[in-house]
């Protein structure tokens, strides 16, 4: 592929539209934002503003067509009619200059700006923008979703929450300003394994009655805790160190602030790039069209339908097809009788284990505290729960307000151990504990262990009791995302448990139909 002439890239997926040409650099960027004159953005009044906008926003940007050698633009996820109208431009340049066209998933193209602009090279990343909130990192040619938000984006919380109060569109810069000269109130805590939700915090908030400044430092504190706290389970599980933080929502000082808070006990590096390459902008899209165009992906106009719920999990990223496909380093193992996952330090004593939950730098003190008590507390009681019901775990020895001591468990963990026959085996262990009436609450590959003809459940920190089809469907549900973003065999391996949890359990196909209907949720608009 000739490496001379620029790329043309449009971003108009939601609120801004947004154009740049990227050679080797980026060459020029103009953005032009719609701001609704009240309440939160409405998508034909937005792509009647990126129609009228359309043509100033590219003569800005490509004062000469000629250096174009192919015009890239944003595919999806994001507002229908936003992404008609960009897809509309993109393909009429595409024909007038007889150049290629590139079509780009807009959460890749943030990801892949972030890598560009900040060195960064194999991280977990932190997406967080308004309608899209995702915890990923790359595996087999894909960026693979760790966790993500089971109802509603961060910016889009933050935003539904300045609406009720009046506040103008976008919420989130004034919020931040408000959250600064409050004293953090006491809201729901939300986290599922590595996925979030954010609409029981954002009711909360809004039911308060606390001074505004109070309730926004509140607000703040917990939902970026809440990010925080998945990211770094991510980084557990996977053995990375590199955080990549990515989205409009990135240009918060407060979330970078936690971030690098979190990445400095971990011993990781923190990388944000610049806040030009935050929000939603062309130059996200033309350089990711430039890697793409370069790797051969491009579209026919026959092709070019934009794609509303297009998951960055459907991106074949063959532009990094070279690099090693390993899922993850040993990094939650044993060393010198010491290892250290997302919450906990675990030491190894003789035929013990000693698990003690460590104060996070990046959570304030009261929350800190709370979530340490409680966690230390309703693990030790849902695992002797578990265990008189017949759920293998591990037998508590004793319980401090921070500390477990419990029988160690010999055994690989299930991550380092997978196959159809220990899948299965996972399956009707997590069977047996759902009809104990316990959701585990961090049902990873992670918190599995795999000994002899058995499988041992251990983790149980975000356990809680639930009768309930959707507890338990979230359940499944993290156990087969973090299953399928870290293994290439992932649908041999669901077959398997699906197997396995369906022997041990009656109440297993509605369970299985409540996971797919959690699946198919849209989390994008």
């Amino acid at each position: 592929m000739p490496s001379d002439g620029q790329i043309l890239g449009i971003e108009g997926t939601a609120w801004n539209l947004s154009a740049a040409l990227f050679g080797d650099d980026l060459v020029s960027l103009c953005s032009s934002p719609y701001s609704p004159p009240h309440g939160g953005i409405h998508p034909r009044d937005a792509a009647q503003h990126h129609a009228s906008a359309m043509k100033d926003v590219i003569s800005r940007v490509l004062p000469d067509p000629s250096v174009v050698r192919a015009v890239a633009f944003s595919q999806g996820p994001g507002l229908g009619p936003c992404l008609r109208t960009v897809a509309t431009a993109a393909r009429s340049l595409a024909l007038a200059l007889d150049v290629p066209l590139v079509g780009v998933n807009h959460c890749v193209a943030h990801i892949e700006i972030g890598r560009w602009a900040t060195g960064c090279s194999d991280p977990v990343v932190l997406y967080a923008s308004g309608a899209n909130t995702q915890v990923l990192g790359f595996l087999n040619a894909r960026y693979r979703i760790f966790g993500e938000t089971l109802d509603i984006g961060l910016g889009n919380a933050l935003d539904k929450f300045a609406r009720s109060l009046g506040l103008p569109h976008p919420g989130g810069p004034i919020i931040e300003e408000r959250a600064r000269e409050g004293k953090p109130i006491d809201l729901p805590y939300t986290v599922k394994g590595m996925d979030l939700a954010f609409s029981g915090l954002v009711s909360a908030a809004r039911d308060a009655r606390a001074p505004l400044a109070d309730v926004c430092a509140g607000l703040q504190e917990t939902a970026f805790a809440m990010c925080v706290e998945v990211t770094e389970r991510a980084c557990a599980h996977a053995g990375k160190d590199e955080v990549l933080l990515v989205g409009g929502v990135g240009a918060n000082a407060r979330l970078q602030e936690m971030l690098r808070a979190m990445c400095e006990e971990r011993g990781a590096s923190f990388y944000v790039p610049e806040r030009r390459y935050l929000g939603d902008n062309g130059a996200m899209i033309a350089y990711t069209g430039k890697i793409m165009l370069e790797a051969g992906q491009t579209l026919s106009v026959a092709d070019s339908q934009v794609r509303p719920g297009f998951r960055s999990d459907d991106v074949v990223v063959t532009w990094r097809a070279h690099e090693g496909d390993s899922a993850f380093h040993r990094a939650d193992t044993f060393e010198n009788g010491v290892a250290r996952g997302a919450e906990a330090v675990v030491t190894r004593e003789g035929n013990d284990v000693r698990k003690q939950r460590i104060g996070k730098g990046y959570r304030i003190p009261s929350l800190d505290r709370r979530i340490i008590a409680e966690r230390t507390r309703w693990e030790a009681r849902l695992i002797s729960t578990a265990r008189r019901a017949g759920v293998p775990t591990p037998v508590i020895r004793d319980v401090t307000h921070d500390t477990i001591v419990m029988e160690a468990i010999s055994g690989e963990l299930l991550k380092h151990d997978l196959s159809r026959e220990t899948a299965e085996m996972a399956g009707m262990v997590v069977g047996n504990l759902h009809g104990a009436g316990i959701v585990h609450g961090d049902l990873t590959t992670s918190n599995i262990i795999v000994r002899d003809d058995s499988c041992v459940l251990i983790d149980f920190g975000l356990a809680y009791v639930s009768p309930e089809i959707e507890a338990r469907g979230v359940d499944v549900h993290v156990f087969f995302q973090t299953l399928e973003s870290t293994s290439s065999d992932f649908e041999e391996l669901k077959t398997a448990f699906i197997a396995g949890y369906t022997r041990s359990f009656a109440g297993a196909p509605d369970v299985l139909a409540r996971e797919e209907e959690i699946e198919r949720r849209g989390r994008y608009l």
